[in-house]
């Protein structure tokens, strides 16, 4: 798995693309002047992001002949909170079709032109499992991602790629479906137990269940070769690019691209925030692997099955005897059971980033992975929610420490959500704490030593999401962000006001917080569209990302 090969660029064509989808109406509303709507929902989505500081050296293609030079390894400094932030922007989930081409190249060429003039950072665009290898194993299509890089390192612009190993489709956010890989489904239908399932039999197929990570189940390798040859095959493809456009990795490790259990599911109505979520350990992978830690302890009567007491997963956590106040998970049965259960999250991301660290070290490239901002029931002594999704994080244990250790030991930026929520925002029965939440995960990596980057959960438009993320990294509790993805371009981002908040945005961050509204004029000779006045290439560029 540490082996790696190098592609000339000259295998990467441009390609005519077809868009296979219609992309929905935009919208003239804006947050900006109106009070900010309460956000029920821990938004998903996969992102990356961080700061990057050197690059490597470029020669034309016509010299592909020649192994491009890397000079640098790209270092993310940690910013003490006057130190300037890059923002990066998420491109939209269906940027490449499901037939492997780029979708919709002209509105993006004039999405990304706009984005530079804006002084964006970059982008990031998840690499589908479901659709790069959909032809069958180790048939890998990277042509619509081809096409893309050459777009983004034309406009000057750097570019995060997720390794997407989960579906895409049910969960917050989601506007398109791309299952996994056809023949791994095949693989499910005939071994059902491949993906995580609740303690109904209920089987959730966004995400191979970590209970097999180390069992060849996929045709003769683990999940763990598959999602390592995935990889390899990305490095092998982009080695010419990756260091330099190619400016940074997140590893997926979940549903969502989350280290997490998928514990709240959308799909079908089957949870409703915000309800505690279930524990997702009734396969028969996580069920013997149980068994054995229980005997392991000499508790062979607790390694049956999960907690019986644990609710449903639209419960509050006082309609369970598990999560109550003083229930279950504060029993020598509940410290067993979550150790177990957050373990083996642990041991799941261990894996996949020492793979990944084997296989892109030396490529220039900054590694990273996503940590879901889980918000509801923070103010509760169980966390219940965090707890399903497998954190083990209550009023008498840090969960996030071991995640921010675990993250440093590869050198891997620790990417979290939630960075624009208010606690005024949410609903009082929820007992929410985002920005609770926050400033832990910023005490906790700061302790560990590890990066620490973000990205906003929702959709949001209004200067009182903008402005919490610039409070969070200048905030003095913890650490700084290297870097910040805003969730999501579309056509509704382009419009008006809405281009103005992100504008004004990404010059604060730049200034490390410090800056200053731009005036309703933009007399400082940013040539941006703001408050109706446009510089003329930009603002039809602009124009043309909203219209196309």
């Amino acid at each position: 798995m540490e082996l790696t090969l190098n592609s000339s660029s000259s295998l990467i064509k441009r390609k005519d693309a077809k868009s296979s989808r219609t992309q929905e109406n935009s919208s003239n509303m804006s947050f900006a002047k109106t009070k900010p709507p309460t956000y029920q929902f821990q938004a998903k989505s996969s992102v990356k992001e961080m700061k990057f500081t050197h690059e490597k050296t470029y020669k034309p293609e016509s010299e592909t002949t020649e192994r491009w030079e890397k000079l640098h390894v790209l270092s993310y400094p940690h910013p003490k909170n006057d130190s300037s932030v890059p923002v990066f922007v998420m491109l939209p989930l269906d940027t490449v079709t499901m037939s492997g081409h780029l979708n919709k190249p002209r509105a993006m060429n004039a999405s990304l032109m706009a984005l530079k003039g804006a002084g964006v950072e970059g982008v990031m665009v998840d690499a589908w499992w479901g659709l790069v290898e959909k032809d069958g194993p180790m048939k890998y299509n990277w042509e619509g991602y081809a096409e893309l890089i050459q777009m983004v390192q034309k406009h000057g612009l750097k570019l995060q790629v997720v390794m997407s190993f989960h579906q895409c489709g049910g969960n917050v956010g989601d506007s398109c479906s791309i299952p996994l890989p056809p023949w791994v489904l095949e693989e499910i239908s005939k071994n059902p137990d491949l993906v995580y399932t609740d303690k109904s039999g209920r089987r959730n197929p966004e995400y191979i269940s970590l209970g097999c990570d180390s069992v060849p189940v996929l045709r003769g390798r683990t999940p763990i070769q598959v999602y390592s040859d995935f990889m390899r095959s990305f490095r092998e493809r982009f080695d010419n690019y990756i260091g330099g456009v190619i400016a940074e990795i997140q590893v997926g490790m979940g549903p969502c691209g989350e280290l997490r259990y998928p514990s709240y599911p959308e799909s079908n109505g089957t949870w409703r925030f915000p309800g505690i979520g279930e524990f997702q350990c009734y396969d028969k992978y996580m069920k013997s692997s149980l068994q054995a830690y229980a005997e392991s302890i000499g508790k062979t009567n607790w390694g049956t099955s999960g907690p019986h007491d644990a609710g449903e997963y639209k419960n509050l956590p006082e309609d369970t005897e598990f999560f109550r106040r003083d229930g279950t998970w504060n029993s020598e049965y509940g410290k067993f059971f979550m150790e177990w259960y957050s373990g083996k999250l642990l041991e799941h991301g261990d894996q996949l980033l020492s793979s990944a660290k084997a296989i892109f070290q030396g490529s220039g490239a900054k590694l990273s992975g996503k940590v879901a901002g889980i918000h509801w029931h923070y103010n509760t002594r169980s966390h219940a929610a965090e707890l399903t999704a497998g954190y083990y994080n209550t009023r008498n244990h840090d969960g996030y420490l071991p995640i921010a250790k675990m993250f440093n030991k590869h050198g891997v930026v620790l990417n979290f959500t939630c960075m624009e929520m208010k606690d005024g925002e949410q609903p009082e029965h929820a007992n929410c704490s985002p920005e609770g939440l926050v400033k832990q995960v910023q005490n906790a990596t700061r302790q560990a030593g590890t990066e620490l980057a973000g990205e906003n959960a929702l959709e949001r438009y209004d200067s009182s999401a903008f402005g919490q993320v610039v409070a969070t990294n200048r905030s003095d509790s913890g650490n700084g962000l290297t870097a910040f993805t805003y969730l999501r371009m579309n056509k509704r981002l382009f419009e008006g006001q809405n281009w103005q908040q992100l504008v004004e945005f990404v010059k604060n961050m730049k200034e490390g917080g410090h800056g200053r509204r731009l005036s309703e004029e933009d007399t400082t000779g940013s040539d941006l569209y703001v408050g109706g006045f446009v510089g003329s290439k930009i603002s039809q560029t602009v124009e043309e990302a909203v219209l196309v």
